[in-house]
């Protein structure tokens, strides 16, 4: 874990302890995944519900439960309006929630509707282009995209004001462009993503490092850039960040956690200090890398500021580009 990751997981135990009074978690506990059995919500609860049992920090079995609708929005409006209080329950939330939220698609509610416990993992979003494209760095293929914008679609999987769109519509910022006047084409995950490269159909793609590292090694598409804070380990570590080559953006997917606004600060406390003792154990590393997560861990006080702050950035990427 980096520095700056453990600078905030460091901040969050401190606010946790200045809570006061923290309690033992409840022996019954839940984690409600806003969305379908399979998805990124299913991975975020079970990362939580398998290594808290598996770290004995919990006794008995974490419950699992599902609530589709608005990826995560029907969640979150339960939570709010039904379960405000109840300090056995934890939500799966991330990036796109954060994301979601700043354009109002959660309803009434904002962001300060819930308190928010913590991130314990993260992906990352990466810039790639096809394996044959002439650009080798993210400063040719910026300086090319700028001269001539609309002779670069880019891909990426999912709609207008997605997560891969808003990424995409940081590229074209980055090259002093009008992210309303870029082309680009939304498609159905990051498979399409990487087929639409291997066939030409685009010439940038927006994606996420986890899925897009194994195509890379394999030399279907080349990344060019990790959109991370500081560069990776393992097989993404020869890739640098955006930040290293020069432009002033990165997009971490984290994958964290909340709970209802009326919980007590003593039960909070509970749910931080248990979360900060979690990311030192070798069963939450072993669950981390079997989900293809790598470690970002931001808790407490850290984490509600990490998204208040996401919000606010999302709101003015969203007004920029015309959302």
């Amino acid at each position: 874990m980096n520095a700056t990751f453990t600078k905030f997981a460091l901040a969050g135990l401190v606010s946790a302890l200045l809570a006061g009074g923290a309690v033992a978690l409840p022996q019954k506990t839940e984690c409600l995944a806003g969305a379908k059995p399979g998805g990124g919500f299913d991975v975020t609860c079970r990362l939580a519900a398998n290594s808290l049992l598996a770290a004995k920090l919990i006794e008995q079995p974490m419950v699992v439960t599902y609530m589709e609708g608005g990826v995560g929005a029907i969640a979150y409006n339960h939570v709010v309006g039904k379960r405000a209080a109840d300090p056995s329950l934890i939500v799966a939330a991330s990036t796109g929630s954060a994301l979601l939220l700043a354009q109002g698609k959660f309803g009434s509610h904002d962001e300060n509707a819930v308190r928010w416990i913590g991130a314990l993992g993260a992906d990352y979003g990466v810039i790639v282009v096809g394996a044959d494209s002439p650009y080798k760095t993210l400063k040719e293929l910026s300086d090319a995209y700028g001269a001539n914008p609309a002779s670069f679609p880019i891909g990426g999987g999912g709609a207008v004001g997605s997560q891969d769109w808003m990424k995409a519509a940081l590229i074209a910022k980055g090259a002093g462009q009008d992210p309303k006047k870029m082309r680009y084409v939304a498609l159905e995950g990051g498979g399409a993503v990487l087929t639409s490269l291997e066939g030409g159909h685009i010439k940038i793609g927006a994606g996420d490092a986890s899925e897009m590292v194994k195509h890379h090694l394999a030399g279907k598409v080349r990344i060019l850039a990790v959109m991370s804070p500081e560069r990776l380990t393992g097989d993404l570590a020869n890739i640098p960040t955006t930040r290293e080559q020069g432009y002033d953006f990165d997009w971490v997917i984290w994958r964290g956690y909340y709970t209802g606004a009326k919980v007590s600060d003593a039960d909070y406390a509970a749910w931080t200090d248990a979360f900060t003792k979690l990311v030192q154990t070798p069963e939450f590393k072993a669950e981390l890398a079997a989900r293809g997560l790598f470690p970002y861990t931001v808790i407490g006080a850290a984490f509600d500021a990490k998204v208040k702050s996401d919000v606010l950035r999302f709101k003015t990427l969203a007004k920029e580009a015309g959302l």
